[in-house]
């Protein structure tokens, strides 16, 4: 389904036709490891999951594929089992681009190492023309955000419960709506595990969401795209 006019979702990702530039985020690495640690017990095959929900995504050759922050969870050391992981899905995403362009997120503050061992650079944001792309935990100041027309951000992993008659269930969604006189897209997090933030109840992170959001639409991600129209007429849950 298209967002824009030259953007498209795919799955839990986001197409740049114009570009060919395939975008995926907060992939949260080690995500389960770091929750198992703390007592609670998740199955071991969410990296499985996202791994396969991948495959069906990367279907050829893309120019470039953006991961746009949060390639991995943890802040401190980096785990054997995260480590190995997160070289996997680089090497995977190599097999169809031979450029893996790195943005930093909140949560990549070691990411530096295995970006090295495999020939990677990490930027802060990135440009394709007029959009512009940032995880969303800070509000840039650069010339390419001043200028550019479309944002896309990750960071907050928007979600929305939505009821049906006596059961609720919360769902992986993508936003667009405007921030200031920009578009703003809001990308869910790519982590199974991870649903998210439900932001018709939820306290937000991103600056960029420090707004009222009842004229943003939300297109929720199940087995297929859903456009559910504005915030405002979701029946909340």
């Amino acid at each position: 389904m298209m967002i824009t006019n030259c953007i498209e979702i795919i799955d839990l990702a986001l197409y740049i036709k114009r570009h060919d530039a395939l975008i995926i985020s907060d992939l949260h690495i080690g995500y389960g490891e770091a929750l198992n640690k703390q007592g609670i017990l998740i199955p071991r095959f969410s990296f499985k999951d996202m791994t396969q929900r991948l495959n069906k995504i990367l279907c050829r050759r893309f120019s470039k594929i953006i991961i746009n922050g949060d390639l991995k969870h943890e802040f401190g050391v980096i785990s054997s089992q995260e480590w190995n992981e997160t070289k996997k899905i680089i090497d995977r995403l190599k097999m169809h681009t031979k450029n893996i362009i790195l943005i930093k997120g909140n949560h990549d503050t070691i990411l530096e190492p295995i970006a090295k061992e495999k020939g990677l650079k990490i930027t802060q944001d990135y440009s394709l023309g007029s959009i512009f792309i940032t995880h969303g935990h800070i509000i840039p100041k650069s010339k390419e955000y001043k200028n550019a027309k479309t944002i896309i951000i990750a960071h907050e992993h928007p979600a929305i419960s939505i009821r049906e008659k006596f059961r609720a269930e919360k769902f992986k969604c993508f936003l667009k709506g405007k921030y200031k006189n920009k578009e703003l897209i809001v990308m869910p997090s790519f982590n199974p595990i991870y649903i998210g933030t439900d932001i018709m109840k939820e306290k937000l992170l991103s600056p960029f969401l420090k707004q009222d959001l009842s004229d943003f639409d939300a297109y929720i991600i199940e087995d297929k795209v859903y456009h559910f129209g504005k915030i405002k007429d979701i029946r909340i849950a």
